[in-house]
């Protein structure tokens, strides 16, 4: 009947017990009796099991109320690491994580996404090889590796999907690559998702619903609602850089459109722009080291990116109404100048109730945003409660 309270499920299998530790929180029998309904003895079984699958492990005592203090249990999430991988258009950041999402061991390095991709992802297998060996573990303790690649996921399978800035990569199994040079489980994902995810995780876990937005050489977002990453039907939600700009039709977008955002307001679109006032441009941060360096030009153009951005965006205010956007991506290293033109606009055009306690603001998160997400990915499935489940089965039948 509506108008009645609703309580979230008790949990009932070993898997879903495991969910009420991956706050962090260590917990007694007693406290699991009373928040599962279970009875002592199937609370003790199945603490007993998590501990042999190595992801339960004791955390000392509690405060004693009268008699012998009570033992607590708490996640042990360093029994596995989990290779956390962010593929930019020029830049990669690799990241070994336990099962909590702590860096063990990172690294980050130039690298051209229009590489072969065998040649990329053969790059992938040895660096991350390597950090496993920095970070003093074995691949046989890989639980499994999360990727992000900068452009359109099919999500059921892993496969990029005619991705505009990655040719030659069009349907290439990377998870079937990745798991045969490593070994171990592969989940794929847009690097924008796989941003959104880090950040939420890392530093908003308490903002439900929220907007990432990836400004670089490509711009895409990544949709956080109800505390949940949304895809879409086939993993193509949030790519605002192919939506039209009004009064930007003749630009033509890498995409075979014209007048996406991306093409004007990405970093190369941007770049062109300074180049022909004379600016000599490289890459993307060479637009944010202008920036920084007092150059009114780039600031202008930086700030007029903004705003086309604020124009694209203060239509999803209005669809999804988030209570955050955060902006990350090179070109948030630009100071106030991007941040202030979408705000502009987004607060201009978007209604009243939908922007009445919208923030916006630039990633807390920073670089290591992807490569948290990626590892997350991985951590997610790994832990799901099915997945526990399975796992304590194949030890007890061993």
């Amino acid at each position: 009947m509506e108008g009645l309270q609703k309580f979230p499920p008790r949990p009932t299998g070993a898997g879903e017990l495991f969910q009420l530790f991956r706050d962090g929180s260590p917990r007694t029998r007693a406290s699991l009796v009373s928040e599962t309904g279970q009875s002592r003895s199937t609370v003790a079984a199945r603490i007993d099991a998590l501990s042999a699958a190595g992801l339960l492990a004791p955390a000392g005592e509690a405060t004693s109320t009268g008699g012998r203090p009570p033992s607590t249990f708490a996640f042990a999430p360093t029994n596995r690491i989990v290779l956390g991988v962010d593929l930019g258009a020029t830049h990669a950041r690799l990241a070994v994580t336990d099962l909590a999402a702590n860096a063990l061991a990172s690294m980050q390095a130039p690298l051209a996404i229009t590489d072969h991709p065998e040649r990329v992802l053969s790059w992938v297998a040895e660096t991350g090889t390597q950090l496993v060996t920095e970070a003093g573990r074995g691949l046989d303790e890989l639980a499994g590796i999360g990727i992000g690649l900068p452009g359109p996921v099919d999500h059921t399978d892993g496969r990029p999907v005619n991705p505009p800035i990655m040719p030659g990569w069009d349907g290439t199994d990377v998870p079937d690559i990745l798991h045969r040079l490593l070994g171990a489980p592969v989940v794929v994902d847009n690097d924008v998702n796989v941003m959104a995810l880090g950040e939420h995780r890392t530093v908003c876990p308490d903002v439900q619903n929220l907007l990432f937005v990836k400004v670089a050489t490509g711009i895409g977002a990544g949709v956080v609602m109800d505390g949940e990453l949304r895809r879409g039907a086939q993993g193509a939600a949030g790519d605002i850089g192919h939506i039209a700009v009004p009064g930007a039709e003749q630009a033509p977008c890498r995409c075979g459109n014209t007048g996406c955002l991306e093409a004007v307001a990405g970093g190369a679109a941007i770049a062109d722009v300074l180049r022909r006032g004379g600016a000599r441009i490289d890459t993307t941060q060479d637009i944010v080291d202008l920036v920084r360096a007092g150059d009114i030009a780039a600031g202008q153009a930086v700030r007029q990116a903004g705003r086309d951005i604020g124009a694209v965006l203060a239509a999803s205010v209005s669809m999804l109404n988030p209570s955050r956007i955060i902006v990350g991506g090179v070109l948030s290293g630009a100071g106030e100048h991007l941040i202030a033109g979408i705000r502009e606009v987004v607060y201009q055009r978007s209604l009243p109730l939908a922007t009445q306690h919208l923030r916006i603001v630039t990633s807390r998160a920073g670089s290591q945003a992807g490569v948290v997400g990626a590892a997350t990915l991985v951590t997610d499935r790994f832990l799901a409660p099915h997945s526990i489940d399975a796992l304590i089965t194949v030890k007890e039948d061993a």
